[in-house]
């Protein structure tokens, strides 16, 4: 048993106590405690009670949340006090590596901690040992609750329990779902402008908030978003689906989105329907044909250069651009396997389909560096090409003067695009290659874009010949520095890029539209992209 008398000077000590729950059972208790140990402290003559920090409602598991524990520790390090005393290791805390912590910490600055019921002085020479024993017997103890609970709470679930707060048209009570009219109204109002009059989510929303009808309790205001979850929440056709977030540590608690980790737990004609199921499931039908199908968002409107370019190398589907505000104001933009954004990791859904991907996401800029890496390796001759396509533009500024300009260059284009049609046939009759194809129409492709280009020239510049010499030399230096890879040009990468696919492993492999030759990558955290070829 420590001895409490050991010390022959006056001790500051604080206490400490914690309830896990709110009830007032438990707030009784911590009243008792804080009275105990008060009453403890001042029986002992060489003991001076400082403060008794209280944490209420707040779980053991983590201290993240504990207001006063944490308070007290800030505390200690500026030597409010020497001695803390508490009940027992399971209300100090129930993480052994939290318990070895703070414990360990208290000691270096030379200040102990007395677990009564446990009958530990961290002071002591084999305290941390003894310690530890009992921690992880109060940690197993958790983790044997927490299943427990887990349990309980999914048979009752299973018997129809609603576990959740109010929501719009509906207030659990008891565990049941009860219809309130006020809600049920709006509720059945968005249905119909959905369904019936064909409106939009954003379009809904406005209409809702200009019509100054309430959300429910914990949304502020009305929005797109606010909507979906309305049209997609079966709980309005009379169905309960619940375990949608599960929560992957009892020590954490943190919650997560369920994506086939755990098994939903789903009751069909659970309770009194808000609207029809036929309404219902014509909502579902609805947002099916306005969300864009998969090549819709695979080709993403051709909006960035690498729009359907870049495929899973585990799922096959193309990936999408996700871009982030940052806190600096700038964009973070990223690509991301688009059946890995729409449904997680990898798992089987409730119909049985194995959906999902573990696809890695790709940084916008590292692919563009990897693209201009694949340029600087082609094995071609670069001050030839450079020469020939400023040839080329320099011949088509020099013949054309006067009002015809404009005219002359249209038709070029015309002649071009009437060459990539009869190319094209030629291929399609296999009177040509494929590799012939790809060389004749990369060069016609090279000369539209040199044609549209001097098109806005002649259009936006009326005294171009007074300036050529300036404009051909910075046209020979783009030129340069997109044959060398050291300039960046979405259109330029557009057209010579057939696709990139992404792997396992960090493992990126591209191929250019006019060469059978594939570079890999291996993109590294330290390192970047380091070049693999193949």
């Amino acid at each position: 048993m420590y001895n409490v008398n050991s010390v022959d000077k006056i001790q500051k000590v604080a206490a400490y106590c914690r309830v896990s729950t709110d009830k007032d059972d438990q707030v009784n208790s911590l009243e008792s405690q804080k009275k105990f140990f008060r009453d403890y402290i001042e029986h002992n003559a060489f003991w001076e009670l400082t403060e008794v920090y209280v944490d209420e409602g707040i779980t053991g598991t983590s201290t993240k949340k504990r207001h006063a524990f944490n308070r007290m520790m800030i505390d200690a390090e500026n030597r409010q006090f020497d001695l803390i005393i508490t009940k027992e290791i399971s209300r100090f805390a129930r993480n052994t590596l939290d318990s070895i912590f703070y414990t360990r910490k208290l000691k270096n600055i030379g200040i102990g901690v007395i677990f009564m019921n446990d009958n530990i002085n961290t002071l002591d020479a084999d305290a941390e040992l003894r310690l530890t024993i009992m921690s992880s017997i109060a940690q197993e103890e958790s983790r044997k609750t927490s299943d427990r609970v887990k349990w309980g709470q999914k048979r009752r679930m299973e018997q129809g329990v609603v576990f959740g707060r109010d929501m719009l048209g509906y207030n659990v009570r008891g565990g049941k779902l009860y219809i309130n009219d006020d809600g049920a109204k709006i509720v059945r109002l968005i249905f119909h402008k959905f369904v019936n009059e064909g409106k939009g989510t954003y379009v809904i929303a406005r209409e809702l908030q200009e019509a100054g009808l309430r959300t429910s309790t914990y949304m502020k205001t009305w929005s797109n978003t606010v909507i979906l979850r309305v049209l997609r929440n079966e709980k309005y056709c009379g169905d309960l689906v619940q375990k949608k977030t599960y929560t992957p540590s009892y020590l954490t608690h943190e919650k997560r989105y369920n994506r086939g980790e755990e098994e939903l737990v789903v009751l069909r004609d659970h309770h009194e329907p808000i609207i029809g199921r036929e309404l219902f499931d014509k909502a579902q039908l609805e947002l099916a044909r306005r969300s864009p199908s998969d090549e819709q968002k695979a080709k993403h409107s051709n909006r960035y250069c690498f729009s359907g370019k870049i495929k899973c190398g585990i799922c096959s589907f193309s990936y999408v651009s996700r871009t982030k505000n940052r806190k600096n104001k700038s964009i973070y933009k990223a690509w991301r396997c688009y059946e890995g954004t729409r449904h997680g990791a990898p798992h089987i859904d409730k119909a049985g389909n194995q959906v999902g991907c573990s696809g890695m996401s790709i940084n916008d800029d590292d692919t563009k560096t990897i693209c201009r890496e694949v340029v600087k390796n082609l094995q071609i001759e670069r001050e030839n090409i450079v020469n020939n396509l400023a040839g080329i533009i320099k011949k088509v500024m020099d013949s054309e003067n006067g009002e015809n300009k404009i005219e002359n260059s249209q038709s070029k284009l015309a002649q071009i695009s009437d060459k990539k049609r009869r190319l094209l046939e030629l291929y399609m009759n296999k009177d040509i290659s494929k590799q012939d194809f790809q060389e004749m129409n990369a060069k016609y492709d090279a000369e539209s874009i040199v044609l549209a280009e001097k098109i806005s020239v002649h259009q936006n510049q009326q005294k171009l010949s007074q300036s050529q010499n300036v404009l051909l030399a910075e046209i020979n230096l783009t030129l340069k520095d997109l044959v060398y890879g050291d300039e960046w040009n979405d259109t330029f990468y557009r057209h010579i890029l057939d696709k990139i696919v992404v792997y396992k492993k960090n493992q990126i492999e591209v191929q250019l539209n006019f060469s059978s030759t594939k570079w890999r990558f291996a993109r590294l955290q330290v390192a970047g992209v380091i070049l693999i070829p193949q």
